[in-house]
Parts: structure tokens; C-alpha cells; sequence
């Protein structure tokens, strides 16, 4: 696989980039990256979901005077607004020329996860997205922070029902365990406790807040240190621990190059990641720059967003609808805003079993052939609130060539491995006799596309 097109889509969703990393460099290009804007306003699909907490309880006392049908109608409501933003996000990932800032969004949405199915309020899972993109470049301590000052999460991981003369330890068992330190780095004295300094965070209008006839004010014993901690403080002192950097930078790893990263480098650039001061921007430079020059072609394996994404940019499927798009993902274990657990996506192996496989390629045959997928794929008029129409797919390819040179290029764009066995295959669909000025000469050239995006090396990058 080119190298230009192979870390376009690493640090992206496809080959859309490929272009650009080869022009202005790989350098020139993260810088883009990082300068990238992103609009900051709410869209309009949520204008009538609530907002503020007088909102959502005006919501949740219409929905307990309804009659069931009103009631299911107004829920069906909120789903499909769920549905709209998964569209949404999904068009952001397809439009973006310098798509990083979404690749490290997904990233930090998988990381701390907090889904619409236990949260329930549209807004609040935007509010948290927003601030995953907002901060995406930005210090993993501040984020960490941050997160546990959002509505969603406190939601989403029952910091509502932790309170002085209850405590509910969720939180802060996840806040070591999944997004700071891993399993092995704390106590179960340091959960406990944590629990209590985290005590009363609750539902706020913008953001969570401490209510006072909930909080815990004991002085409690964490990580060795004795005082009143609260949220910010207890992150200060998770990020004094020596396992800091390491679960992060792993899944970093893991996310953009190694399904499994060596621990040689998972140490290495930790040790960096520390020494930054736990600032994202120069980690990725320096995992980006040194891990280009590598040939790391074929260690990982691709997930759902980037294969489909991928194949959508190569067809010029430029009409398709991202709402099929999201089906799909869910179809494929990744459904935006609903991860199946706290863990998130595992990935790796997962992204590759017989059922994810088979899916996948009856999806190819469905866009190679452009037709509609709703002719296979069971779903709602109610939901899709739209038609489908036939896709037009149209594959880039040179018609000055000859077979061998149009097999060399779809192979370079598409597959990190070519061998005697699947060239000889290649050329029994594309013949050595082809037409590039014939009027069937793209139907033989998607037929060739078809037949190698369904092979194993297609799914891996």
C-alpha cells in the first residue's frame, strides 16, 4: 500500500488525504491538522430537546401525564434525534480536509465513554462530544478533569446516586481503572475513598456540579495523601502516579497503528507523554513522525467506520446517506453513542470475525453494485424519515493503462499486500486482452475493485 495513502487513512477515515500528506509532507500536514476549526454552534436537530435541567423535568413530567402512545411517540422522538446526530457526526468525519480532530474525537468518545442509552439527554451526549473535539489536541489531565464535570458522564456512570449517606463508587472505580491508571495501579481503599471526594457531584445546568446536602466532606486518604480532595484534586493526584501515561499512550497506539503495540514503545512514549506534561499535541507528533518511516503496513485491523468510509471515498459515493452509513456501523458493533460497555469498542480480533466478515462483504457487493441498501438491510421508514435512492459509484482509474498498470494502482490504493496467487486472480478478472476505451471497460475495472476489497488484506491496514 502507498505509505502517502496508508497514513492517510490512519490519520483519518480513507485515502481522501493521500494527496495532501504527499504534497506538503507529513510535518506540514499534522500541523493542519491541529489548526483545524470546527463549528461550535448546537444544530438544529436538537432545538426542541432539552436543555436545562427545568427542561428535561417539564419532558419527564409530560411524558408521566401522557397517554402510552403520546408517551412512546415523544420517546421514538429523542431517538431519532439520537439518529440525526449520529448522521451528523458521520458527515463531519466525510467533509473534513484535515480529518485528525474527528479521528481523535472517536478516539476520546471510545476512551471516556458515555452513551445515549443510559444518559438519555440528546444535548448532554452532544455537550460531551463537543468537548471531546474541543480538546482533542489538547492535556489529557484537563480533560480528565473536565469530563467529570459533565452532565453525562455523572449520568452515565450513576455519580447522581453517590452521595455522603450513600455512596456509590462507579466513578471513581472507572476513573482509575478505564481512563487514568489501568487494572493493577490503585487500591480498592483508593476507590472507596475516591467515592467520597466525588460524592454530591451531580446534575447541573451546564455542567455537573457539588451539591451541597450531598457532598462528603470527610478527609480521606488517597494515594498516600490525607486531606478534603475534591474532583480536580484527586486528578491532580492520579497524575503524580508513575502508571500515568501508560494506558493512555497504548491505546493511542492501538487506535492509529498497532492492534498490539510492543511495550517497548508503550513505555517510550509514555515516558514522553510524562515528561510533556501530558499534552496530547507533541505525543502525536512524535508517535506520527517516528512511526512514518516504519513499514507497519498490515498491523492493524480496520475498524467498521474506516472501512466503510474508506470504500465510500473510492466508489465516489459522495450521495450516499449517512444514516445507512450508521446503520451499518451498529450492525457492525460500532455504534456511535452507544458503545455495548464503560470499556467501549475492544477492536482488534473483534472487528474481524466470520458474521463482522460476511457483512462486510455483502455491503461491497451492495455498493459496487449501486444499489440501495434497504433492499437487504431491515430498517424503518420511521427511523430513515427518507427514501433511498440508488447510489451512482464510479471507480478512479487510469484510461491510458493496461491491465497490469490499473491492477498495480488499485492494489497500491487498496491492499498492504499483494503475492503471485492474488495477482494471477487479478488478472484472470481484468485480462490481458482488456479495453481501457471499451463501453463496458468500468464495469471490468469495478468487477476487479470488488473482488479485492473483499479479500483479507483489504480489512487490515
Amino acid at each position: 500500500m502507498d505509505k502517502h495513502n496508508l497514513w492517510s487513512i490512519r490519520l483519518g477515515f480513507s485515502g481522501k488525504q493521500s494527496p495532501l500528506i504527499a504534497a506538503m509532507g507529513l510535518e506540514k500536514f499534522l500541523e493542519k491538522s491541529f489548526a483545524s476549526k470546527f463549528n461550535k454552534s448546537v444544530p438544529d436537530f436538537l432545538e426542541n430537546s432539552p436543555k436545562t435541567i427545568q427542561e428535561l423535568r417539564a419532558k419527564r413530567q409530560a411524558l408521566q401525564n401522557s397517554a402510552s402512545e403520546d408517551a412512546k411517540e415523544m420517546l421514538k422522538k429523542e431517538l431519532q434525534v439520537s439518529f440525526e446526530m449520529k448522521s451528523w457526526w458521520i458527515t463531519k468525519m466525510q467533509s473534513e480536509d484535515y480529518p485528525l480532530r474527528e479521528k481523535m474525537t472517536c478516539f476520546w468518545h471510545n476512551h471516556f465513554v458515555s452513551t445515549y442509552q443510559k444518559v438519555k439527554v440528546n444535548h448532554w451526549i452532544f455537550q460531551h462530544n463537543q468537548l471531546l473535539r474541543e480538546q482533542a489536541f489538547g492535556n489529557f489531565k484537563t480533560l480528565t478533569k473536565l469530563i467529570l464535570q459533565t452532565n453525562a458522564m455523572v449520568r452515565y456512570l450513576d455519580n447522581v446516586d453517590n452521595r455522603r449517606d450513600k455512596i456509590n463508587e462507579n466513578l471513581s472505580r472507572e476513573l482509575l481503572e478505564l481512563f487514568t491508571l489501568g487494572i493493577g495501579n490503585y487500591t480498592e481503599e483508593d476507590i472507596k475513598n475516591g467515592a467520597k471526594g466525588l460524592a454530591g457531584l451531580n446534575l447541573g445546568e451546564d455542567q455537573a456540579v457539588y451539591r451541597k446536602l450531598l457532598e462528603n466532606n470527610d478527609t480521606i486518604t488517597y494515594f498516600g495523601k490525607t486531606g478534603k480532595f475534591k474532583a480536580e484534586e484527586m486528578v491532580d493526584i492520579i497524575f503524580e502516579q508513575q502508571a500515568a501515561p501508560y494506558l493512555l499512550t497504548r491505546k493511542i497506539l492501538q487506535w492509529f497503528i498497532y492492534d498490539n503495540p510492543p511495550e517497548t514503545l508503550v513505555t517510550y512514549y509514555g515516558d514522553y507523554f510524562r515528561k510533556v506534561d501530558f499534552e496530547i499535541k507533541p505525543l502525536l507528533i512524535k508517535i506520527f513522525t517516528e512511526e512514518y518511516p516504519k513499514d507497519t503496513a498490515g498491523s492493524k485491523i480496520k475498524d467498521p467506520l474506516v472501512y466503510i468510509l474508506q470504500l465510500m471515498h473510492e466508489l465516489n459515493a459522495t450521495e450516499m446517506n449517512p444514516k445507512l452509513v450508521a446503520f451499518f456501523l451498529k450492525q457492525q458493533g460500532m455504534d456511535l453513542f452507544n458503545q455495548p460497555n464503560v470499556k467501549g469498542w475492544n477492536g482488534g480480533k473483534e472487528w474481524l470475525t466470520s458474521q463482522i466478515y460476511l457483512q462486510r462483504n455483502n455491503v461491497a457487493d451492495l455498493l459496487c453494485d449501486g444499489r440501495s441498501w434497504n433492499r437487504r438491510i431491515q430498517f424503518t421508514n420511521e427511523m430513515m424519515g427518507e427514501s433511498m435512492p440508488q447510489l451512482k459509484v464510479k471507480i478512479n482509474w487510469n484510461r491510458n493503462g493496461n491491465h497490469k498498470s490499473i491492477i498495480a494502482d488499485l492494489v497500491n490504493s487498496l491492499l498492504f499486500k499483494n503475492d503471485e496467487t492474488l495477482q494471477k486472480e487479478w488478472e484472470s478478472i481484468l485480462k490481458y486482452d482488456f479495453n481501457p476505451k471499451a463501453e463496458n471497460a468500468d464495469n471490468a475495472v469495478l468487477r476487479l475493485f470488488n473482488a479485492m476489497i473483499k479479500t483479507p488484506e483489504f480489512q487490515i491496514i
